[in-house]
């Protein structure tokens, strides 16, 4: 699948909408944000019906429901970026319009990505700096410094912004949204992809700006988090508000409220594991990373789930970006179905990478679904309105996308985008290659996602994926390779290990397999 670059100019327009020309030291005021009755539609499609929520400010509400059921909609409606076709805003019992992000923005009402706005060109402190329109580097390194004591973050002001983990570009955006006066925070599932030490201090910073007076809407699907966090919680589903919660939580009847029908764990099918060589990996190195790879040497065999596990940077990427030749091993080799036609066309045909950043890297923002299809597969020399539209209309059947053949990939929820990429994978796929392959899905997504992928692989292929999630390894992985500081310290049958194990090699409390 062709990789786009990331479009760093939606980053730079959000970025100059957060401008102000002072650093917050003082307590949050008191803000509270109330809607009344949203309604927003896209044409026929209702994505909001009736919605009303009131977030009061020294809180932490929750906001859960299954991938499309409304959530991101109704944060882009809050935050100005889509416009509500009814209803009201209150802020401080007044009411607010809401043309663009900037009268947000200047209410004192930002958001959190779950992917960070920012530019990996530059440094850190010039992502801080940022969206600023006058400013002192000396001044504002200070100003950097100071909030990164205040939360326990480990920020240098030079430090190359692409050196970064996921979850250290989110403290890094944090502090921005702190710094520029935010009052209303809000997170959309900000642990997805960061490690258990990112997350906890995660953690402490949000309960500390809840002490302090910040209204806080946190967008999850993970129960955990939003039990270990959240004051109140409200459940969405199928764009309406179906219930309300505080602590303690019945997390049955969360669930029962957030779907259709309990979701089940699907047990992974039966697989034949022969010797036939899939992947290859003899001595190689590679600097690229945080950690890059110090002579990996691994063979991975047909009819193996691999799961890669790590902190953030420990080489999990890396690896798997060199076994699906988007990065060049600096030294060592590489070998792919080593009893074939080694590293023909052929070959790369059947390799396919699954991006942990569905919408930058796998996808194209502007594209239909139908669009998407037809790259994929082999396309005409002319594109006339109904080329393909069958074919789209069937593959959004099969994979239960919400959406129809003209729907453009940025406008589907994260659960459908990855429903789309898998439909996007070639028949004759033999090694699937994946950055956390449930990334921001709610668990009966989740669920699907896996029984879909493991129905499909075919006997003589092989997939491997990285997830930081250990109970999504020990689930669907056969082996489990751990990473650590670039090298692999753990080489395991998932039936011969524990989690316990998997913890220690990940921290580096066990030495490097041999």
């Amino acid at each position: 699948m062709t990789l786009p670059a990331p479009d760093y100019c939606i980053s730079l327009f959000f970025l100059f909408l957060q401008v102000q020309l002072f650093s917050r030291n003082d307590p949050f005021p008191f803000t509270m944000i109330e809607l009344i009755d949203i309604h927003k539609y896209f044409g026929d499609v209702k994505a909001l019906t009736g919605v009303s929520l009131q977030v009061n400010p020294g809180s932490i509400h929750g906001i859960v429901g299954e991938n499309g059921a409304g959530k991101t909609t109704l944060m882009k409606v809050l935050t100005g970026y889509i416009h509500r076709t009814s209803g009201s805003i209150l802020l401080n019992n007044e009411e607010i319009t809401l043309h663009t992000p900037m009268d947000a923005i200047q209410l004192g009402i930002g958001m959190l990505y779950q992917e960070p706005l920012d530019f990996l060109q530059l440094s850190v402190l010039d992502n801080f700096m940022a969206g600023n329109e006058r400013f002192s580097p000396e001044t504002m390194s200070r100003i950097l410094e100071k909030l990164s004591k205040r939360f326990g973050f480990e920020m240098q002001p030079d430090t190359p912004l692409h050196l970064l983990t996921v979850g250290e570009r989110q403290q890094l955006e944090l502090m921005r949204l702190i710094h520029v006066g935010t009052r209303v925070l809000i997170l959309d599932e900000p642990t997805t992809g960061i490690s258990d030490e990112q997350q906890e201090l995660l953690f402490s910073a949000l309960r500390s700006l809840r002490d302090e007076g910040c209204a806080i809407i946190l967008v999850s699907h993970k129960l955990d988090e939003v039990d270990a966090l959240c004051d109140q919680v409200s459940i969405m589903r199928k764009g309406t508000i179906v219930g309300h919660q505080q602590q303690p939580f019945n997390r049955n009847a969360i669930l029962q409220a957030m779907f259709d029908t309990l979701p089940q764990k699907e047990t992974a099918p039966a697989r034949h594991q022969g010797n036939k060589e899939i992947l290859k990996f003899t001595h190689v190195c590679s600097s690229n990373g945080r950690s890059g790879l110090d002579r990996i040497s691994v063979t991975i065999t047909q009819g193996e789930v691999i799961g890669l596990a790590g902190l953030d940077g420990s080489g999990q990427t890396v690896f798997l970006r060199i076994a699906g030749k988007l990065l060049e091993p600096e030294s060592g080799t590489l070998q792919r179905f080593a009893a074939e036609d080694n590293e023909s066309d052929s070959t790369d045909s059947q390799t396919v990478f699954l991006p942990a950043d569905r919408l930058n890297e796998g996808l194209i923002p502007g594209m239909s679904i139908r669009e998407h299809l037809l790259l994929a597969d082999e396309t005409p020399l002319v594109i006339f309105p109904e080329t393909g539209r069958q074919k789209a209309k069937q593959a959004i059947d099969k994979f239960s996308i919400i959406g129809t053949p003209d729907t453009a990939a940025d406008g589907l929820s994260g659960g459908n985008q990855q429903r789309l990429l898998l439909a996007l994978i070639p028949t004759q796929a033999r090694l699937i290659l994946m950055e956390n392959p449930t990334r921001g899905l709610d668990v009966q997504s989740g669920n699907w996602t896996w029984q879909h992928l493991l129905d499909q692989m075919p006997d003589n292929g092989a997939m491997i994926f990285a997830s930081p999630d250990l109970e999504e390894i020990l689930d669907h992985a056969s082996r489990v390779l751990v990473f650590f500081d670039g090298k692999i310290l753990l080489d395991s049958a998932t039936s011969d290990t524990d989690f316990d194990e998997i913890s220690q090699a990940i921290t580096g409390r066990i030495k490097a397999c041999s």
